[in-house]
């Protein structure tokens, strides 16, 4: 992350809590608003937080930050949910694990008169109805900037692995599906794998990788739909010395995956704006609970960094 984003996480971290359980508000009135990311591991969830931080520091209120550990556990993101409502905070923006698991506990919430934004990926319902609002990058249009990406590399013709993230996870599926529907529609390509999923870790999604090895080296192409799976692939494709005339696209920017970039062992990175989304989601939040209109859908940025451009300012941005 930029010095300056790593600045506020550091700055408020010592006004806001950072994770783990709720603070007593003392009786204050300062709103008091639970952002609950799907994990708190990969590069992607910090940054988030450093939005949420910086949004907080803006309107004076409280962040608490809290999330399961691993990215599967959707009985722990399920629970803080419920803990949240239970202890009565004002607000919860929430990235759903699972898009039909957590609408129980989502609906539980609201019922209790605690709006709740919806962030980074999709839970079943209508944005402005079911909840306040959805905050999030075009993960559709994601998927297909990659396919396009990687048929610019590919001259339009050769032989593609997608390796997908995990059963649920509303945000990646759209990935995948825009990603298909633009190589389905390339009359020359031909997709060896596309219904191997590589799991919510970065050792999971080499796991996979490395037991897809035949398939792996009869490839032209390979996309991945998210930082784990990336970085997963990336790091079995260099165990095997695969990465020289592979054509590889992956999602989400960390400074493993530039490096990578800038060797050209990734062709192609579809980046999002994390810092971005994690301040508008609590600013949307904020102003939902303040019985203030806001949007039902906020779409976030999405660009593809490829090594040509990538110190292209705009571009630069979205990569620290």
């Amino acid at each position: 992350m930029k010095p300056l984003r790593l600045a506020v996480l550091a700055l408020t971290g010592l006004v806001f809590a950072a994770c783990g359980g709720s603070s007593d508000s003392g009786g204050s009135d300062r709103l008091r608003v639970a952002v609950i990311p799907k994990g708190t591991t990969h590069e992607f969830w910090k940054a988030i937080h450093a939005g949420a931080l910086r949004a907080a520091e803006e309107l004076d209120v409280e962040v608490i930050w809290k999330g399961p550990l691993k990215e599967n556990d959707r009985a722990e993101q399920i629970k803080v949910v419920e803990q949240f409502a239970a202890q009565g905070v004002d607000g919860i923006a929430l990235a759903p694990l699972d898009f039909k698991a957590l609408v129980r506990p989502v609906q539980t919430a609201i019922q209790r008169k605690t709006p709740v934004v919806i962030f980074d990926s999709a839970l079943e319902g209508e944005p402005g109805k079911d909840f306040s609002a959805f905050v999030a990058t075009d993960n559709l249009e994601g998927g297909r900037m990659a396919a396009r990406a990687l048929l610019a590399e590919l001259g339009g013709q050769g032989k593609v692995v997608m390796l997908r993230y995990q059963v649920g996870s509303a945000s990646t599926n759209d990935r995948e599906n825009g990603f298909l529907e633009v190589m389905q529609d390339a009359g020359k390509i031909e997709i060896l794998s596309s219904d191997q999923f590589g799991g919510a870790s970065v050792e999971s999604a080499k796991t996979k990788a490395l037991n897809m090895l035949d398939v792996l080296r009869e490839a032209d192409g390979v996309f991945c739909p998210n930082e784990s799976v990336t970085v997963g692939m990336l790091r079995a494709l260099e165990q095997e010395n695969l990465t020289e005339g592979k054509a590889f696209v992956g999602f989400d920017a960390t400074p493993v995956l530039v490096d990578a970039l800038r060797k050209r062992s990734i062709r192609a990175l579809v980046v999002q704006d994390p810092v971005d989304m994690g301040y508008r989601a609590v600013k949307t939040l904020v102003a939902a609970i303040r019985g203030e209109a806001v949007e039902a859908q906020i779409d976030t940025r999405v660009a593809v960094a490829t090594p040509a451009n990538l110190d292209e300012p705009d571009i630069a941005q979205l990569l620290k």
